[in-house]
């Protein structure tokens, strides 16, 4: 196995990464593609693109033909199909196979076209559902999974072994990462499909404008979360390629969360909605806790930068100057 890169003498060792590297970022137009995008971009290096109604990453022939024309140094794999509680429970086929889809065309693509280095993107569900808080990268497949998004994170699991087994196999230096609950710009707003921070953006704006008294919203507002700005995560994603070379997936989060109450809270006040919160308990919840071990990221020097409540503030005018039939 290849040592971790941790502790004071990693200042010392030589980047992973190339200067000026050229990097297929997978899945660009996505909140997370387009975050590390720029982070690449600004570190200097060589962002390779490809969108979808170019390319279906889901088809195996044509993304390993296109990598291997291409022959990036490095990939970052941050494509997925990916959504919130509703979009995962009422569509667990099209989480499964797309996902697994998407990793198995790329992972090997990329390996055909000799690429050094390789980031894969998983997801903090891969934890079990009653796992320890707070969650170290130990506790995979130690316990069932939360049933509402099983099928998403099976696909998820399945990109861990697959990253594994060709470092194991090939001695691929090809690592994974597992962020938190995510946000920022670029993030999806469509109430049927997006996650939790900005499906209540968009309801309590809506409730402000329409003037409405109460917004109701699914489950206790009992469960906690941990957020991190999706900037955040691209920093995160660009230390761990230069400096990240273990066959272990590294957590990336802030190290702190809060119910889904106080979050609704938080949104309330920035975006002005001075109504009332009521809770329906026949919606699930999720998982009753999710909270990531950072230990082995904070060890390679990493310390996120945005506040919770500046990265709202932040994402609620993104959407805002991007909405315009949304402004009032």
């Amino acid at each position: 196995m290849t040592p971790d890169l941790t502790g004071p003498s990693r200042e010392a060792v030589r980047p992973l990464l190339r200067a000026g590297a050229r990097v297929f970022v997978a899945g660009h137009r996505g909140l997370v593609g387009s975050a590390v995008a720029r982070a690449l971009t600004a570190a200097g290096h060589e962002v390779i693109t490809r969108g979808r109604d170019r390319l279906d990453l889901r088809d195996a022939g044509r993304t390993v033909a296109f990598l291997r024309e291409v022959r990036p140094d490095a990939v970052v794999l941050a494509a997925a199909r990916v959504g919130g509680i509703m979009a995962n429970d009422t569509q667990p086929v099209q989480f499964l196979e797309d996902n697994l889809r998407i990793q198995l065309s790329v992972v090997a693509g990329a390996h055909a076209a000799g690429a050094e280095r390789l980031l894969f993107l998983g997801s903090s569900c891969i934890y079990p559902r009653r796992a320890p808080q707070p969650i170290p990268e130990s506790a995979l497949l130690t316990g069932p999974l939360e049933p509402t998004n099983e099928a998403y994170a099976l696909a998820k699991i399945a990109g861990l072994v697959q990253i594994r087994s060709y470092r194991r196999q090939y001695g691929a230096s090809y690592i994974s990462a597992m962020p938190t609950n995510l946000y920022g710009p670029g993030d999806n707003f469509d109430l049927e499909t997006s996650h939790v921070l900005p499906a209540l953006i968009r309801r309590f704006h809506e409730a402000r404008r329409d003037g409405a008294p109460s917004v109701t919203l699914w489950g206790t507002g009992r469960p906690r979360r941990e957020f991190l700005h999706v900037d955040d995560l691209a920093a995160a994603c660009l230390l761990l390629l230069e400096r990240y070379d273990g066959e272990d997936p590294v957590n990336v989060g802030c190290g702190h969360d809060l119910s889904i109450s106080e979050l609704a809270a938080t949104v309330g006040e920035v975006t002005g909605y001075r109504g009332r919160v009521e809770w329906d308990a026949s919606k699930p919840d999720g998982a009753p806790r999710k909270l990531l071990d950072t230990t082995r990221l904070a060890a390679l020097g990493f310390t996120p930068r945005i506040s919770l409540r500046d990265g709202i503030a932040a994402t609620y005018a993104w959407w805002l100057e991007r909405t315009p039939t949304a402004r009032t």
